[in-house]
């Protein structure tokens, strides 16, 4: 981070949040009022000392109190009203401050997640779900830390210097110039230290984000950790993670640790001079002895308080070391733009069209190659191949997880990268090898893609799944909790799951990438008697490593290293020498797979 990066995030953030510019404008009139009455006591304590020393001569008695006594009343009631005063504007800025704090954390959170969400899945590939994570919580709440009390003090440090500084060039321009003194010292050594903490505190923010990486990536990994018996191996990573980070924020306390002790000797260089010249004129008649007191006095009001202005800087760096994340963040544009603007034609027929389609991953040379296949309208395509041929990255480019780059793909004749995003995904229903359910109950998760699903409908599409007779021997039925990624359920149970979640959808397209690969052999047999009645009057593109869950399909097309390999029915490819009817020998046993070159697992 460069040096002057704080006060540019600063800026950016004030840019963000432009429509909260009155709630600021009102927390920082409350903190100065608050800190003018936090002032005043030591005037009035000067005053007093007047008072009793000059009595009918006194300040006061020059606004019409003559006597001593009526004077001490009066400074009594305006003891209280500044008291009062005081306290009113204190519980205002705390208050304002802090309500502004949450909702401001509130909305970069959600602003920053629905920036996140924007974004195709290359964003997600090239980032660890713990730095993510760090972002949209520790980050957002650092800002808030800052603004519960360092914004607070930021605005009464500036309003201590001006008005004390003020009242101090009215009483004794020389004493004015003694007493601030040490300021440029202390300025400067707050922007010293500010450009030498800046850059550790940007590292201490990398450090948090790669910690929580590692601890998100050992809690959902916990099962393969003790099936190796890794315990201790990755207790040691871990150890070194945090170690990292215990070594990134003792440097940046280091430096802001410094800084109190420097700044210590500065002010008692101001408030000797202050108390020494000011006790010499006031001795030799040149001062007031009341005035000489609220000097002293004010001299410890100004000064004392920059000793904070090291938690300050300290806390202001943190949360301009998180802004920038934050900000950065949600300025990152994603490389899928949601800008299409047709529709598609109603009732939707359901064809899919890829014509001369490439795409490469970035940073990695595996893809597709120009792909040309057209799934017909309620007709059944799949894909075979091996792993890593390009199968499923079809799948994503079909979805636009990814954009293609070159050619196109048609759906009903319309470029789906001229449909807005939301209306595409809705019309393609998709059950991935890798099933997601969220914590929460069975009922919810199938009832996902639409919430106020009747129970009815849920039983429906549970039954044509093959789900239903689980579900009906659960405790709670439908209502039975899940746990965390769906961890209280087999794998066989989930991938039902996500089948009758993507049923519930009812899509004109419906995309099954090995949606039976983690079932019991009955269980398949079962679902594939139900692809019968799913696929009527819909599209099904199917992907699948089992050759057996596919011979009914009206066209297969084999795809090997990137490129269409084959093109037929089941019974077309089988007769013949390709490499589809290669591993349907394997897989009938009628090979040995040795022999095999090109496996589909």
């Amino acid at each position: 981070m460069k040096p002057s990066s704080s006060w540019h995030a600063l800026g950016r953030l004030l840019r963000y949040a432009r429509g909260y510019r009155s709630r600021i404008l009102a927390a920082t009139a409350s903190s100065a009022i608050n800190k003018l009455f936090d002032i005043a006591p030591e005037i009035l304590i000067g005053i007093a000392i007047d008072v009793v020393v000059n009595q009918q001569e006194s300040f006061v008695a020059a606004l019409g109190f003559v006597d001593a006594k009526e004077q001490i009343v009066v400074l009594g009631v305006l003891t209280f009203l500044i008291w009062a005063g005081e306290s009113l504007f204190e519980y205002l800025h705390l208050v304002l401050w802090r309500n502004l704090g949450q909702q401001l954390q509130a909305d970069l959170r959600q602003d920053a997640y629905g920036s996140m969400q924007q974004h195709d899945l290359s964003f997600f590939e090239g980032r660890s779900s713990g730095e993510l994570v760090s972002i949209l919580n520790d980050d957002v709440n650092q800002l808030e830390r800052f603004l519960d009390g360092g914004a607070n003090d930021l605005v009464q440090v500036v309003v201590s210097v001006v008005a004390v500084g003020a009242v101090f060039f009215v009483i004794s321009p020389l004493i004015a110039l003694l007493a601030f003194t040490p300021m440029p010292i202390i300025i400067w050594g707050a922007f010293y230290f500010q450009r030498k903490a800046s850059p550790l505190y940007a590292s201490v923010r990398e450090r948090v984000g790669t910690l929580a990486s590692r601890l998100a990536n050992n809690i959902g990994g916990m099962a393969t950790i003790k099936s190796f018996t890794a315990e201790q191996y990755e207790l040691a990573r871990l150890v070194d993670e945090s170690n990292a980070y215990v070594e990134a924020n003792r440097q940046a306390i280091a430096v802001s640790s410094a800084f109190v002790p420097i700044i210590r000797m500065a002010i008692l260089a101001g408030f000797l001079l202050t108390f020494i010249v000011g006790g010499l004129q006031a001795l030799a008649g040149d001062l007031n002895v009341g005035a000489y007191g609220v000097l002293v006095f004010l001299t410890q009001r100004l000064l004392w308080p920059l000793t904070r202005l090291a938690q300050t800087v300290d806390l202001f760096e943190r949360a301009m070391a998180s802004v920038k994340r934050i900000l950065d963040l949600m300025q990152e544009q994603p490389g899928v733009k949601d800008s299409g603007t047709l529709n598609l034609p109603q009732p939707l027929r359901g064809e899919v069209v890829f014509e001369n389609v490439s795409f490469t991953y970035p940073h990695a040379n595996a893809g597709v190659e120009n792909i040309s296949i057209a799934a017909r309208a309620g007709k059944t395509l799949a894909f075979v191949g091996a792993t890593g041929s390009g199968k499923s990255t079809l799948i994503k480019l079909l979805l636009r997880f990814y954009a293609v780059d070159k050619g196109r793909i048609l759906l009903d004749g319309v470029p789906i990268s001229d449909v807005s995003l939301k209306e595409l995904r809705g019309a393609i229903g998709l059950v991935s090898q890798d099933v997601f359910l969220f914590e929460g109950s069975v009922r919810d998760n199938i009832a996902y893609g639409k919430p106020d699903a009747s129970d009815e409908e849920v039983e429906r599409v549970a039954r044509i799944a093959e789900a239903w007779e689980f579900i009906d021997k659960l405790p709670l039925k439908l209502h039975t909790l899940v746990g965390e990624r769906g961890v209280k359920l087999s794998g066989g149970q989930r991938q039902r799951l996500s089948l009758a979640r993507a049923l519930l959808k009812n899509p004109p397209v419906l995309v099954l990438d090995e949606a039976t690969s983690a079932v019991d052999n009955e269980t398949e047999a079962a679902i594939q008697k139900s692809l019968a009645r799913i696929a009527e009057q819909r599209t099904v593109i199917m992907i699948a490593h089992r050759l057996s869950t596919i011979v009914e399909a009206d066209q297969i097309v084999v795809i090997d290293q990137g490129k269409v390999a084959e093109v037929g029915t089941h019974s077309k490819l089988s007769a013949g020498d390709g490499l589809y009817a290669m591993q349907w020998r394997v897989q009938t046993g009628q090979r040995k797979k040795k022999w095999l070159a090109f496996p589909f697992r």
